[in-house]
């Protein structure tokens, strides 16, 4: 006899993600990562700092995005590659303030 609440689902659809190799997996997540913070910075009502947080043995860059009206704050840590693409979008690179000290 089954126990109540136990129920085995023998054959169910995996996500794409878990096989594919995971450096596959790691670019396509910063990707998105990217991607939704140059969705955030394009709005007029937030303020974007990014500050150098470590600079050896691997440089890395706090991202504080503020909007104010809404109440809302996001950190991110980034590395300088990811940095760099993400200021590579022209109205993104103009509202991002860097701070290397």
């Amino acid at each position: 006899m089954t126990q109540p609440g136990r129920f085995k689902i023998p054959s169910r659809n995996r996500s794409f993600e878990t096989y594919l190799d995971p450096a596959a997996r790691n670019a396509r997540r910063v990707q998105r990562v990217v991607d939704s913070l140059r969705n955030e910075i394009r709005d007029e009502a937030t303020t974007v700092r990014a500050r150098r947080i470590f600079a050896e043995p691997r440089e890395l860059f706090r991202v504080e995005i503020e909007n104010a009206s809404m109440g809302y704050l996001r950190t991110t840590v980034l590395d300088r590659s990811v940095l760099d693409a993400l200021r590579d979008d022209d109205a993104v690179g103009e509202r991002l303030e860097v701070q290397l000290g």
